[in-house]
């Protein structure tokens, strides 16, 4: 029979991890609100590529690999640091995004979908 007392802990956990976006759902939400709809439906796709790019390689077998080499595992996670730093440097060296009346100059539709393909496939 389970304990009430670890039902109420898994309970309370599970309902914590449904309530904090991740970093899909927040990248997502950024470029709506930064660039419209247009931009928030290219980020879903986006997203759902390296989902399904994912999906593909768990089932090659890509995802054991994972789990039991600490070294790949570790390489995947720094390169997923190296892109976000890279993104950072990046956004802090550039010119201002901004025009004359203070609206941000969009971003290409290709590069927000190849920077969600990107940022959801290195996040481990």
């Amino acid at each position: 029979m389970i304990e009430f007392s670890r039902l109420y802990f898994f309970l309370g956990a599970s309902l914590a991890l449904l309530l904090v976006p991740g970093p899909a759902v927040l990248y997502i939400t950024a470029r709506s609100a930064n660039q419209g709809r247009l931009a928030g439906l290219v980020s879903v796709l986006a997203i759902e590529t390296a989902n399904f790019l994912q999906a593909v390689a768990a089932t090659l077998g890509l995802s054991a690999i994972l789990l039991s080499s600490a070294l790949a595992f570790d390489i995947v996670k720094y390169l997923g640091a190296a892109y976000l730093i890279y993104l950072g440097v990046r956004k802090h060296c550039a010119p201002d995004n901004e025009t004359e009346n203070g609206a941000i100059k969009p971003e290409s539709l290709s590069r927000i979908y190849w920077q969600g393909v990107a940022s959801n496939l290195l996040n481990p």
